[in-house]
């Protein structure tokens, strides 16, 4: 069901929120959180797909407010979806116009669940400071997407420099299943003979630096990045031991080779996480994320080198040499 109010108030949303459970007999699920989603009129649809796929897995209240320009007469415009039309939640949508187009927490306040956690996402576009705006100060947690700016490498130092804690980039999210993969790895080896590592990934992606970052802070060891082709995210990466080389390729978008010394090469499915996955972990824990916060103090010390070809498998070097190379 969706509801339209145009040229309202979020008072009125809210009258029209208890008048549906009254007399549409709409029933209120054990809503444990509100997501408060940023963004701007015309991006918001993606954005509520995801969170409502999400909140299937963690019921809460979906508010959007959509920046509808700033450029017209003071305006707020809403929208009420529950049911099939909001999946496990419900989504309360206000495109302000003029004043009331810059996000402000007096739009939302009479909206809040009481007594729950508060998340804040802005999936394009994130603030300079998440932290210092108005929603941001009230949310206990703050999701930002740096793979959707303009330079995301730049996205990231601004997250860097204003970073508090519960803040997260859904580009520290996707590297998980990763990161899980790798830690899995190095318990079958001896973790203090890594001497090097290498990771190749695409220039648009945030996600190779993040893992190069993570990487060298993990294992104090020295990190390069190598360049590799555009769209394809995080492709590669190599730890460099003293008896061989582990590696965990990722030639296409879903199935990945992992290679450890002297075993055979093993196939996992390493799909991209979905927008909807992302969220969806997010959500599942409120609690600050401290090792994100250590990665971004790291991502200034990763080198990046000369972009590579792109092949099937990445040419391996003799470790040794490429080990000395890189101290």
């Amino acid at each position: 069901m969706i509801v339209n109010l145009p040229d309202t108030t979020t008072s009125k949303v809210s009258k029209e929120l208890m008048a549906l459970r009254e007399q549409g007999g709409v029933t209120a699920l054990g809503r444990v959180l509100t997501l408060v989603v940023v963004t701007k009129s015309g991006l918001e649809e993606e954005a509520i797909e995801a969170a409502n796929d999400a909140s299937r897995e963690h019921p809460c209240r979906i508010i959007v407010l959509a920046h509808a320009g700033k450029d017209h007469a003071d305006r707020l415009d809403a929208q009420i979806r529950v049911g099939g039309d909001a999946g496990a939640s419900e989504v309360i949508v206000l495109r302000g116009y003029g004043q009331l187009a810059h996000e402000s927490e007096s739009l939302v306040a009479a909206l809040l669940l009481p007594d729950a956690p508060i998340v804040a996402w802005w999936p394009h576009r994130a603030p300079q400071n998440a932290c210092e705006t108005t929603i941001g100060a009230i949310a206990h947690r703050r999701i930002t997407d740096s793979a959707n700016e303009p330079d995301p490498q730049a996205a990231l130092e601004r997250i860097h420099r204003t970073y508090k804690a519960g803040d997260t980039d859904l580009a520290w999210t996707r590297l998980t299943n990763w990161r899980i993969q790798l830690a899995a790895a190095l318990d079958q080896v001896d973790a203090s003979s890594v001497l090097a590592a290498e990771v190749e990934g695409a220039p648009d992606s945030p996600s190779p630096l993040l893992m190069a970052a993570w990487l060298g802070a993990a294992l104090d060891v020295p990190v390069a990045r190598r360049e590799g082709p555009t769209g394809t995210g995080l492709r590669c990466v190599r730890l460099i031991l003293r008896e061989g080389e582990i590696r965990l390729v990722r030639p296409g978008l879903a199935v990945t080779e992992l290679s450890l010394p002297g075993q055979r090469a093993q196939r996992i499915s390493l799909p991209r996480p979905s927008l909807r996955d992302c969220l969806a972990e997010e959500l599942s824990r409120l609690d600050p994320d401290p090792v994100f916060g250590e990665v971004l103090a790291a991502v200034g010390r990763v080198r990046i080198e000369a972009p590579v070809a792109a092949s099937p498998e990445p040419v391996a070097p003799n470790p040794l040499q490429e080990c000395l190379a890189a101290v």
